[in-house]
């Protein structure tokens, strides 16, 4: 999909929800704006830094600063939920096992899955699931979380909670969140709800950034 004069800017603390049948270009705006695929002409500024012309390189350290949910919860089944989340940690080489498990133990706490930590993937619900997820994109402070379809397997009262548990902890921390999701029962979560089609938001914009 080619996005043409698309202009959308986040700011600390918003959330933002992208809609649009499917075929839009809304995984593809995502996949660009989370330094996932190369920007081939425009302007892509994230958290600060430039995308178009970026390198790999420069791609990763911007991934770094983004946190990811997605519609599948990519946990690992081997491993405990308080484990999943501490795995998310080993790129930063100054924190120690124990620091990562105390970091992951603390952010499990804050979405409400601290008597849960031992537990292993197939041990929790769908949503208990989910949250793992959330508490993963989370846990290393990111500026910017970036959420695919995350109610897509989840049922009504689940995905209205997933999603208020990120639109809480995203305004509290001052993150920027943007969701692309058909599931339009969670769109009161949001500040803003845009519409994509063919490419294009509102069909008349220029270019898209999102801000520090």
């Amino acid at each position: 999909m080619i996005l043409a004069d698309i202009n959308l800017t986040l700011e600390p603390g918003e959330i933002v929800i992208l809609t649009g049948p499917s075929g839009s270009g809304k995984t593809t705006l995502m996949t660009l704006i989370g330094a996932l695929r190369a920007v081939q002409t425009g302007s892509c500024l994230v958290l600060g830094h430039q995308l178009s012309g970026a390198g790999e390189r420069a791609r990763v350290a911007v991934r770094r600063q983004i946190g990811f949910v997605f519609q599948d919860h990519r946990l690992l089944g081997a491993l405990s939920a308080a484990q999943n989340i501490a795995m998310s940690l080993e790129i930063d080489s100054s924190l120690g096992e124990r620091d990562r498990m105390r970091w992951a133990i603390a952010i499990l706490e804050a979405v409400g899955l601290a008597d849960y930590a031992a537990a292993r993937p197939d041990e929790l619900s769908g949503g208990q699931r989910q949250r793992v997820a959330i508490a993963r994109a989370l846990v290393r402070n990111p500026g910017l979380i970036l959420a695919d379809e995350p109610t897509a397997a989840l049922d009504r009262q689940n995905g209205r909670a997933a999603i208020e548990l990120v639109a809480d902890l995203a305004r509290r921390r001052g993150l920027a969140v943007l969701i692309v999701t058909h599931d339009l029962r969670i769109s009161g979560v949001a500040n803003r709800t845009l519409s994509m089609e063919d490419g294009r938001i509102d069909g008349h914009m220029a270019y898209y950034e999102v801000s520090d």
